[in-house]
């Protein structure tokens, strides 16, 4: 896996440069503009598709797309914000944060499409959802003990664990589950700003693997590295990079440094690429990038922002 290399492109290296600082107006790098087809994709979805929430600030839906380019489709409606959005395991759902309800709260929808069902009912804030790889759990972020911890739901029973707690004022972000489901990780900002952390499930025991700091943390496909973000330098709020840590060298190397912020990282399924969101055109964009040639593929070209992609995983059904 190399150092991604600027801002190249599958079009062609040039091409996209051109497109990216134009305005993308050219036609030959265009894909597919966002339409406003209906609550929901018609018939069965591709195996290989993105979920990803876009809109405004407060007012954000969720759409499905092609891996490989095509036309979005709506996923969610709804005034409130509809955002985080995460495959279930078996790829016929998607589980993502809303507060629709008035407060953030966890939802379910299915993947062709159809009403939201709400997952869990309270007054707290809980979010930032993700399904373990057997579809028996979920982690979460809930402020229900009054600090934002780390939990984790057993769907069948409805019985609830506290993973992972630190200090009052702490602020945690994107739990995810490792491939084989015995660690999840996470960033907390808990003492020394924000870091990246794995916390093993059966033990609690948790591990710092950022060496100067990051968040929205990602495991690759076969467990072994994590894909986060870091500032560069970390003051500066207009620029940050994405790079891949390997948890047992400790190694990084840096996948897309383009000079913007360039934030949430996915892996596919079969990690020979992943997708992130940048403001590298002066909005939140949704790119694929090779990890072999570090060559890049803007996917999403609606006038709002596109955030927070995710791989659906192969499916077992329609």
């Amino acid at each position: 896996m190399g150092h991604a290399v600027g801002i190249s492109g599958w079009v062609g290296k040039g091409a996209l440069v051109l497109c990216v600082l134009a305005g993308l107006a050219a036609g030959a790098c265009r894909g597919t503009t966002a339409s406003d087809p209906g609550p929901g994709p018609p018939g069965g979805l591709p195996e290989n598709a993105l979920v990803y929430g876009q809109g405004p600030e407060g007012a954000r839906d969720l759409y499905v797309i092609p891996v490989a380019g095509g036309e979005p489709r709506r996923l969610t409606r709804h005034p409130a914000s509809d955002g985080l959005p995460r495959w279930s395991a078996d790829g016929r759902s998607v589980v993502f944060a809303s507060d629709r309800s008035g407060n953030w709260q966890l939802w379910r929808v299915p993947a062709g499409g159809g009403e939201p069902a709400r997952i869990r009912t309270n007054e707290h804030t809980e979010w930032q959802v993700d399904e373990s790889p057997d579809g028996r759990f979920l982690a979460f972020l809930s402020n229900r003990d009054g600090r934002e911890s780390l939990w984790v739901l057993e769907q069948k029973t409805g019985e609830m664990r506290s993973l992972v707690r630190h200090g009052r004022r702490t602020i945690m972000g994107n739990p995810q589950w490792s491939p084989e489901g015995k660690r999840i990780v996470f960033s907390s900002n808990w003492k020394i700003g924000h870091q990246i952390y794995v916390v093993d499930v059966a033990t609690g025991k948790t591990e710092r693997v950022s060496p100067v700091g990051g968040c929205e943390p990602r495991f690759s496909p076969d467990g072994r590295r994590v894909a986060y973000v870091r500032r560069r330098p970390l003051e500066d709020k207009t620029v940050s990079v994405i790079v891949e840590h390997d948890l047992a060298s400790g190694e990084e190397t840096v996948l897309v440094d383009w000079p913007a912020l360039n934030y949430d990282p996915a892996y596919a399924p079969g990690g020979q690429e992943i997708a992130f969101a940048s403001t590298i055109t002066g909005r939140w964009e949704i790119y694929r990038q090779d990890l072999a040639d570090g060559k890049a593929h803007r996917l999403t070209f609606a006038n709002a922002d596109a955030r927070y992609p995710d791989y659906r995983p192969a499916a077992t059904g329609p």
